[in-house]
């Protein structure tokens, strides 16, 4: 009876160091996964915390902005205050007789003679009433320019609203002059001025140049 023999690929399989080199690359091939999986993991970690992060700064930036214009409001609104209480001080007339004196130093100290003045009081405002004044001028033209650019350059508040010439004889000008300045509430119900009259409708009888409604 003859004996088989073994073929070389069972004898590798049944051999220890196959199997030994077998387990080897498959602990191998588990470490290269668990690898890459904590890599990827990892990443994914980083990733989203790098996100979270740039979101995060975004939000910081943009409170940052919204509330930037109201730091040190509280100074700013203070020193308006003080700059309208130094405006009205050194600007807005204490009473009536004070424009009236006022208006009539800057037609002598220009040249032109004032015919006629109508003062009257708007509705009081909050912090102001506007006094409105009706005059009637008459001087050479550069009489004229010289009373209208000291009324604009004056330190009591004056605004020219129109200015009609209603005629020009022998080189001397009649004009009439509108303007405005403003008193504070309690000093314009003092002065008894008569309402400014709506648009389109009469005005009350004017006043001489030196006198005022009502007297």
């Amino acid at each position: 009876m003859s004996r088989q023999t073994p073929s070389p690929l069972r004898e590798r399989l049944s051999s220890p160091l196959t199997w030994h080199y077998a387990g080897f690359a498959v602990l191998l091939a588990l470490v290269i996964g668990l690898a890459v999986r904590l890599g990827m993991d990892w990443s994914a970690t980083h990733g989203s915390s790098g996100d979270a992060l740039a979101i995060k700064q975004f939000e910081l930036k943009a409170l940052d902005m919204q509330t930037a214009p109201l730091r040190g409001l509280d100074k700013r609104v203070e020193q308006s205050r003080a700059q309208i209480a130094a405006f009205f001080a050194k600007r807005i007339p204490p009473n009536y007789s004070t424009i009236d004196r006022r208006i009539g130093e800057l037609g002598v100290g220009s040249g032109v003679r004032l015919t006629r003045v109508q003062f009257t009081q708007g509705k009081p405002g909050a912090d102001l009433t506007e006094i409105a004044m009706d005059a009637a001028i008459t001087g050479s033209y550069p009489q004229i320019m010289r009373f209208v650019n000291s009324l604009e350059r004056d330190q009591t508040f004056f605004i020219i609203r129109s200015m009609t010439l209603t005629s020009q004889q022998g080189g001397m000008v009649n004009l009439r002059l509108q303007l405005s300045t403003w008193l504070r509430p309690a000093d314009a119900a003092a002065s008894g001025l008569p309402p400014t009259p709506p648009p389109g409708e009469a005005a009350p009888k004017a006043a001489p140049a030196s006198g005022k409604e009502g007297e």
